[in-house]
């Protein structure tokens, strides 16, 4: 009965905030040293003050310059960027001005984002390798183990997990693990009480992110969406995935459950630890970023204009055995690390979007269970298709989500019409979450092209300059296009009656919330 009530009252109530613009003019209490971008991470924290973010005024429009870049460097040759929330495309120029260069540029003057060039990666695209890689690597943690999921179910891959965490307590490493309120309750195997004290009891430190109370109305909004595993400051895993079984055996509604992950090494992890970090002082009061979990992170800070580093690392990555990362670019890959909050860095996740589609010259290639996308990024992407860039975007045929194929349905056959590629994933349910531009850079993270995403909720995406693991995504995009069925403007009114298609428009209108 409270889960009812809670998902008519949602339906009732949230839509109506879904246009109603960014949240993030409301002023939030965070700490200072924790309240800049996700790159710049934080001295240690002796009391939070409140702050806002100077990169967030609603009102506030960014002007930069993206120079003219070799693949060796920028050059002194200048060409007008303009960056706000719909990025107007840059302009082509007589010298080399690639797609990665160009967004290398915005996102560190614009965003604030540092990169990060000594960094591993190993994409997981199947549930069965992404769970054998993290168990083996929480087998070796010898200091600390932090986890931020939007939720964990009760189902033998999350309880097997706590069974290993719980065997990692005793042997006295440090384990904490957060999950979100909502997104535990509103799933069909949500951890109960019992669950939570018997973790407890074994050592390990749970919290709950923003617990749905009475009247639940007010708890609707800012879910914390991200996936993201520390082990010892030295070993990351982030993407699409949540801690669940139907990851390995399916689901009967729809059969195989995909979704893109990844394991990473490098000074990425650094920012995936401060993210965390934050979010962890935010619900519990306790303070990570110190000599104990960042002990070269002390009376030092993550700068892009300086050379200091933040390496939360107690242990080299070389002391574990991992799957390991077999690219020509292993350990020199270029990551930047985009985190959206609501209240500060609030349309980041958006302005990098729109960044990167934006500086693409030959081709997007998209991923996404939900792209029902926001204004910002719609317009981006007609700008792509109106400059002759080629969009292929892939959705899944099946959908966890009520409704909402219906509004994507529509939104489909909108760019289809303008000339995008639109395929329909015939293989299941298609999670990922990923976008790949010229071949040349992707990111992968938790983000869903969708209102709650982009408005609303905590999330974190790598954004990966490098053409190795770039192509390696394009070609899990080929194999993936096989199973496919594609999707034209005249395929709508064909494969979808008067009541979906009246569904479709109908709650497009609230799309802020589905």
């Amino acid at each position: 009965m409270r889960r009812l009530f809670l998902l008519i009252a949602v339906c009732v109530w949230l839509p109506l905030w879904g246009s109603v613009g960014d949240p993030s003019e409301v002023s939030a209490s965070v700490p200072s040293s924790l309240d800049s971008s996700c790159a710049a991470v934080p001295l240690p924290l002796s009391s939070p003050s409140k702050v806002s973010s100077s990169l967030d005024s609603s009102s506030s429009s960014f002007e930069g310059v993206v120079s003219e870049v070799s693949p060796e460097g920028f050059s002194s040759g200048a060409v007008p960027f303009l960056l706000r929330d719909s990025i107007a495309a840059p302009q082509p120029s007589s010298s080399v001005l690639t797609s990665d260069s160009v967004i290398r540029r915005a996102f560190e003057q614009e965003l604030g984002v540092t990169f990060t060039n000594n960094n591993s990666v190993v994409l997981i695209h199947t549930g069965r390798k992404k769970f054998d890689a993290m168990f083996a690597a929480i087998r070796q943690a010898r200091h600390f183990i932090h986890l931020e999921y939007f939720n964990f179910r009760n189902d033998s891959i999350g309880l097997a997990l706590f069974d290993l965490l719980a065997v990692k307590a005793r042997e006295g490493v440090e384990v904490r693990a957060m999950f979100d309120g909502f997104g535990n309750s509103s799933n069909d195997s949500p951890l109960r009480e019992r669950h939570l004290r018997k973790f407890r009891e074994a050592g390990i430190k749970v919290a709950e992110f923003d617990p749905m109370k009475f009247p639940w109305i007010n708890h609707a909004y800012h879910r914390d969406h991200r996936k993201i595993v520390v082990i010892d400051g030295a070993v990351g895993y982030a993407g699409g995935m949540n801690v669940a079984d139907y990851y390995i055996h399916g689901r009967p509604e729809y059969g195989e459950f995909r979704d893109i992950h990844m394991e990473l090494t490098g000074d990425v992890v650094a920012h995936y630890e401060a993210i965390f970090a934050r979010m962890w002082w935010q619900q519990t009061g306790e303070v990570l970023l110190n000599e104990i979990y960042a002990p070269q992170a002390v009376g030092t800070s993550f700068l892009p204009e300086t050379d200091k580093r933040f390496i939360p690392r107690v242990r080299p990555a070389s002391e574990f055995h991992l799957l390991g990362d077999t690219s020509a670019t292993a350990g020199r890959k270029l990551i930047g690390v985009v985190e959206r909050r609501p209240y500060a860095g609030s349309k980041n996740m958006r302005k990098a979007y729109v960044a990167a589609i934006d500086a693409a010259q030959e081709l997007i290639q998209i991923v996404n269970p939900y792209p029902t996308n926001v204004k910002s990024v719609r317009r981006a992407l007609r700008r792509a298709l109106k400059r002759g860039v080629k969009v292929e975007i892939m959705v899944s045929a099946k959908s966890d989500v009520p409704i909402t194929p219906d509004i994507v349905a529509l939104e489909m056959k909108k760019l289809a019409k303008r000339g995008a590629d639109v395929l329909y994933n015939q293989t299941g349910f298609h999670h990922s979450k990923v976008m790949m531009v010229d071949g040349r850079l992707c990111t992968i993270g938790s983000t869903n092209l969708d209102a709650r995403s982009f408005l609303f909720d905590y999330e974190v995406n790598s954004f990966i300059l490098d053409r190795p693991t770039t192509q390696e995504l394009q070609h899990i995009f080929e194999d993936d296009k096989l199973h496919c069925t594609p999707f034209r403007e005249e395929d709508y009114r064909r494969n979808y009656n008067f009541g979906h298609r009246f569904i479709g428009h109908f709650f497009s209108l609230f799309r802020g919330f589905f």
